[in-house]
C-alpha cells in the first residue's frame, strides 16, 4: 500500500474552484474506491456534485474541512 500524499495549502488552494472526487478524498485522507462509495451514498464529508457522470467537491469546502481558512 502507498503511503498517503501530504497536501499542503497552497497544494489545495492551487486546485481551482472545484476539484474531483478522488483528488478530495486524498485530500482528506482516503482512497479512491472509498471516495465513490461515499459520494454515492451521501456520505461523503464535504458536499458533492454530481455533474454528468463526475463527481466534483468545491474546493473552498475542503479547505474547510481540513480547518484552512479561506
Amino acid at each position: 500500500m502507498a503511503a498517503a500524499r501530504a497536501w499542503s495549502a497552497e497544494q489545495v488552494r492551487a486546485l481551482g474552484v472545484t476539484t474531483d472526487v478522488v483528488t478530495a478524498a486524498s485530500v482528506l485522507g482516503f482512497g479512491r474506491t472509498t471516495a465513490y462509495r461515499l459520494a454515492r451514498e451521501g456520505q461523503f464529508p464535504v458536499p458533492v456534485r454530481k455533474v454528468g457522470g463526475r463527481y466534483l467537491v468545491a474546493v473552498a469546502h475542503l479547505l474547510q474541512a481540513v480547518g484552512i481558512d479561506t
